[in-house]
């Protein structure tokens, strides 16, 4: 695992101070700016990477608290723009899934059958709406937008200098923008009509992200926790051959195992679709969403007050867990959704089925 010694004299980037143009210092590269001794960087996975390499980039990501959208270009806007034959804008990415949205024809047909409005000479939408804690809007060069439209539901792409943007952020001080659209009209060209089908992927690969996020997250808890109780001494001998510090320990590597395992399990489901790719994301995130605050809980107990200041790195991934755990479906949510897929007729094919 990669390991960071703390640099005091550069402070962690909030949520206003992210520069943009630092995202992509080479094509295939999104540069990171941590509060260590030197950026790292995450290469961006090539657009014809298998979902298993997207998701180790993913985890990677959330590994080194990456301030960039790696995740939401990867497994969401990139897949979904592929999937309905809209072309792949170059620089970070992130998607917005808002069935509030108004939209109504920006040119309207002339027809003697139903009420004015209702057909349209083309797909040119006009849209009114607020989109609400868009992640890393203002780092990206576009935002996948899923709406409703007169005629069902709908996918375009909108810049975000397109609409009134109202900074934000979690708790871990990333980007969470509200974009707000009045009247904005979206030229048919950047349009696709959509299958309910197609939606409802886009949540599972928006909560696939945020689960994988977690995953390296987790694992950055375990590695600063275990080096912390190496070095740490009390009554002359290091944290961790205290049995009561042994025993949290072996319950965070436990719950950060559980955490990858879900994660790792989905590859295969999510490109062959159906209920198992519903069963395998759900269970992925409310493993992860679930997992999420005991790690925390386990990794700041043992290292004490020094865990919460931010002149420790465990804040940046601890931050993260408690922000990615409610983004895109909490635990609750997810097992809801988990359990009305496993219904007595789909359970037993599920448990059983070949992938």
């Amino acid at each position: 695992m990669n390991t960071h010694t703390i640099d005091t004299g550069t402070p962690v980037i909030s949520a206003d101070a992210y520069d943009t143009a630092a995202f992509h210092a080479a094509a295939d590269t999104i540069a990171v700016v941590t509060n260590t001794t030197a950026p790292d960087a995450v290469s961006l996975p090539s657009e014809d990477a298998s979902t298993a390499e997207l998701l180790a980039a993913a985890r990677e990501a959330g590994f080194r608290a990456v301030p960039a959208p790696l995740a939401e270009t990867a497994l969401v806007a990139r897949p979904l723009l592929r999937r309905v034959g809209l072309p792949v804008p170059d620089g970070p990415l992130s998607y917005a899934i808002a069935p509030e949205l108004t939209s109504r024809y920006a040119h309207p047909a002339a027809s003697a059958v139903g009420s004015a409005g209702s057909s349209g000479d083309d797909d040119t939408l006009l849209v009114t709406g607020t989109l609400r804690r868009v992640p890393w809007a203002r780092a990206a060069t576009a935002v996948v937008v899923l709406a409703a439209a007169p005629f069902g539901p709908v996918l375009f792409t909108l810049a975000p200098g397109q609409a009134v943007l109202t900074p934000g952020g979690n708790l871990a001080e990333e980007p969470r923008d509200d974009l707000c659209l009045a009247t904005l009209e979206i030229p048919a060209s950047r349009v696709r009509r959509i299958s309910p089908e197609l939606l409802d992927e886009a949540r599972l690969r928006a909560a696939l992200a945020r689960s994988a996020l977690i995953a390296g997250a987790a694992e950055r808890c375990v590695d600063l926790t275990v080096a912390h109780t190496t070095a740490r001494t009390q009554f002359g001998r290091p944290l961790s051959r205290f049995q009561a510090v042994k025993q949290e320990e072996a319950r965070l590597i436990e719950e950060t195992a559980l955490v990858r395992a879900a994660v790792g399990a989905v590859a295969v489901p999510l490109d062959t679709g159906g209920t198992a790719a519903h069963v395998a994301v759900a269970a992925a995130k409310t493993q992860a969403s679930a997992s999420a605050a005991e790690v925390a809980r386990i990794a700041h107990q043992l290292h004490g007050a020094i865990g919460i200041t931010r002149l420790n790195p465990l804040h940046l991934a601890t931050t993260r867990l408690w922000s990615w755990r409610d983004e895109d479906g909490d635990e609750t949510y997810w097992a809801r959704r988990l359990a009305r897929s496993l219904t007595a007729t789909t359970l037993w094919p599920t448990l059983t089925a070949t992938p």
